[in-house]
């Protein structure tokens, strides 16, 4: 279904990644980890793409999609937008969901392709589910953490969540684990990994990388739920 909507808010997560919030129009109804197609108009013409919707259904009164700015047309012109201005949204679309009926779900994400995984979280802390999420984030630096006092939050709340944040090039003060999420992290921080369902988002390259890991783990195909994120 086809909507207008005004942006709401705009808030800077990092230093090159943005939150665009529009009012959610009555009848946008969607599923944690489902997509949307943006509209907008730049320079007299106008633009679309596909973007996941990193807000929860239980955030009511607005729709978010977080965006890396790349410098591409598209991005640019989403880093132009001010509160009021107008766009198009098409959706939802996507099967990359969560409903709740998991028991014991594992995430593994790099960079914005945390998104669709940040939905269902708060989606799982807010209904107080009982399901139980180990989440395996992976960024370059401290500083490239999108979400990270949300998702820190997150998991004081929810006693069914636990989030680690590992970094490929940590500066000095970082504490925390370093280098890219590999078989031995998979098996240190989700031992009982045979037992979840896997929700792999990010790079195409990481994506393909970790569903690989997975499967020289054993890890069934039914098992592995994947998202592409493409790099513009």
């Amino acid at each position: 279904m086809r909507f207008e909507t005004t942006v709401e808010q705009i808030i800077q997560r990092t230093p090159d990644v943005m939150s665009f919030r529009f009012n959610r129009p009555g009848g946008f109804d969607f599923i944690a980890g489902q997509y949307m197609f943006i509209t907008l108009k730049s320079g007299g013409k106008k633009l679309e793409k596909h973007f996941t919707i990193s807000s929860s259904p239980t955030e009511s009164d607005y729709i978010e999609l977080t965006k890396k700015l790349t410098g591409h047309e598209f991005a640019n012109a989403l880093a132009a937008l001010k509160v009021g201005d107008k766009v198009t949204i098409n959706g939802p679309v996507g099967d990359f969901t969560f409903k709740g009926k998991y028991d014991k779900i594992a995430m593994l994400s790099g960079g914005i392709g945390i998104t669709p995984l940040r939905s269902m979280i708060r989606y799982a802390t807010d209904k107080q589910l009982k399901t139980d999420i180990i989440l395996l984030y992976s960024n370059r630096s401290e500083d490239d953490i999108a979400f990270k006092d949300e998702l820190d939050e997150m998991q004081r709340k929810n006693k069914n969540l636990k989030v680690v944040h590992t970094i490929t090039r940590p500066g000095e003060k970082w504490k925390g684990p370093t280098g890219r999420i590999d078989k031995e992290m998979i098996q240190r921080e989700i031992p009982d990994y045979m037992g979840r369902i896997f929700y792999i988002s990010g790079p195409q390259k990481m994506v393909d990388s970790m569903t690989a890991v997975l499967k020289d783990m054993k890890v069934p195909n039914k098992q592995i739920k994947q998202e592409y994120f493409p790099g513009y």
